[in-house]
């Protein structure tokens, strides 16, 4: 499908055929090249003719083919016009996203002790799919009371700090979670896998920040040049792929009990307000809490892990949370169209959440700063934290990017591997990597990834979030 340039970094989809909306992709000359030749612009033409969408069918510079949505999709409905919730429109791992730990270590203090560090994470924090045995076994009883209260509960049990909640998204839990709505065997899956970081392109990643664009910003952040930190990269595991997998049979009959018509199955969908719609949402939500509540119980073990191989208290080291901030998930939020203020859902798929200075829902902390954006690249060179902006709010629904974005399949890149010995090419950069396979590894070499540095100069450019650092890896934890 043809796109229209707009300006530098927008190009345009025309309406055409069934689309209800136009198309509107992110990119420089350079990204959209590749955006040209990915399915994904099908996608964004595809989710442009789903009832009751409003704006524009989105794509972020990292969008690349996904389930229905396209991975970096943004888009948003209005249930007063018929609109509707899919469940391709926030993906199989529901509220994927990413946390930032800072600490008041200096890189130089922490790289003479890499090696230890990473064995020690290795070791306490189970990844890939398989069995581990520091595994945090959970009853149902519990998983439900999670699936309630996400991160509270883990907090609650002794495993994070109070401080922690202020800084996660949405304070950590999502309200009107129904735990009824989410099957057995979601909950079965989900037994022994919070606190856990799964396989693909999840990760825990020690760096630091190796130079700073915004010195106001860093410093608020708590991020000034040299500063280790911690990303966490995961989702709701298991226990969310279930729930999606559950709600696509719902939806497929929904599609033909609505007379909805589709372009691809893949899309399918029910309205927001129909039951359909209301218990999707009730267990997406309660996913979504799940998921908060895994990434804090990292959180608590990479603590400890610090703890024993420095020989100081979390505290006393400053391993503080920056904010913890989502990119799967649909929400209900109040956005401005057309000069009206309206109630939406919106949906981001590999998006990520961009709010602007003085939101209500940021915390008060950052209140005045915006919210804290973060942009994962590879594991061989660098990452970003931003910070989100007017101009966001105002054109994408508060919405950015959420990482680099692929341009290589997994078998492609593993094929592009065979035969280099890659842990020992890491090494040589300075980057400690563990992981549960070579083949891992092979999955995630940095090219088989776009430059983020690409991705995150659009984004800043285009005005849609706003550069704040660069981080470095120093050591990589994979599934």
């Amino acid at each position: 499908m043809k796109l229209e340039r707009v300006d530098d970094y927008r190009w345009r989809l025309p309406r055409q055929g069934a689309m209800r909306v136009d198309g509107l992709i992110f990119a420089d000359d350079l990204l959209v090249q590749d955006i040209q030749d990915d399915d994904s612009v099908t996608q964004v033409a595809n989710v442009a003719t789903l009832p009751g969408i409003v704006g524009h069918s989105m794509g972020m510079p990292d969008i690349h083919w996904g389930y229905g949505f396209p991975i970096g999709g943004v888009a948003a409905f209005d249930p007063d016009e018929g609109g509707v919730i899919s469940p391709g429109g926030v993906g199989y791992d529901i509220n994927c996203g990413v946390r930032l730990h800072r600490s008041g270590l200096h890189v130089d203090e922490v790289r003479p002790r890499m090696a230890s560090l990473m064995d020690d994470l290795y070791d306490r924090i189970p990844a890939g799919v398989g069995q581990g045995y520091r595994k945090f076994v959970l009853s149902p009883e519990q998983i439900r009371a999670i699936l309630r209260e996400g991160a509270g509960w883990v907090v609650r049990e002794g495993y994070g700090w109070d401080s922690d909640l202020e800084r996660i998204e949405d304070g950590g839990a999502l309200a009107d979670a129904d735990p009824d709505e989410v099957s057995d065997r979601a909950i079965r899956r989900g037994k022994d896998q919070v606190g856990t970081v799964g396989s693909g392109n999840h990760f825990i990643e020690v760096g630091y920040v190796d130079e700073v664009y915004d010195d106001a910003a860093a410093q608020a952040l708590g991020l000034p040049q040299g500063t280790v930190t911690i990303f966490v990269h995961s989702g709701s595991r298991g226990l969310g792929y279930q729930v999606c997998d559950d709600y696509l049979d719902v939806m497929a009959g929904a599609v033909k009990r609505y007379d909805i018509d589709l372009p691809d199955r893949q899309l399918a969908c029910a309205p927001i307000r129909s039951p359909e719609g209301i218990r999707y949402i009730g267990a997406m939500r309660a996913a979504a809490n799940y998921a908060f509540a895994n990434r804090q119980m990292m959180g608590h073990r990479i603590r400890e892990g610090f703890q024993e191989v420095f020989g100081r208290s979390a505290r006393d080291m400053e391993l503080d949370l920056v904010y913890d901030v989502a990119h799967n998930n649909a929400k209900l939020e109040s956005h401005r169209v057309n000069g009206q203020e309206r109630q939406l859902w919106v949906h981001r798929k590999g998006a990520t959440r961009a709010f602007p200075p003085g939101h209500s829902d940021l915390p008060e902390t950052y209140r005045d700063l915006g919210q804290p954006v973060f942009i994962p690249g590879d594991m061989g060179r660098y990452s970003y934290v931003l910070v989100g902006t007017a101009g966001a709010y105002e054109e994408t629904f508060g919405s950015t990017c959420h990482g680099a974005g692929r341009r290589k399949s997994r078998r492609q890149a593993k094929r592009d591997a065979g035969g280099r010995n890659l842990r020992e090419e890491f090494a040589r950069q300075g980057i400690e990597v563990r992981a549960s396979s070579g083949g891992t590894i092979a999955e995630e070499l940095p090219d088989a990834y776009k430059d983020v540095a690409d991705v995150v100069r659009v984004v800043d450019r285009a005005g849609i979030g706003r550069m704040v650092a660069r981080l470095r890896p120093l050591g990589v934890l994979k599934g």
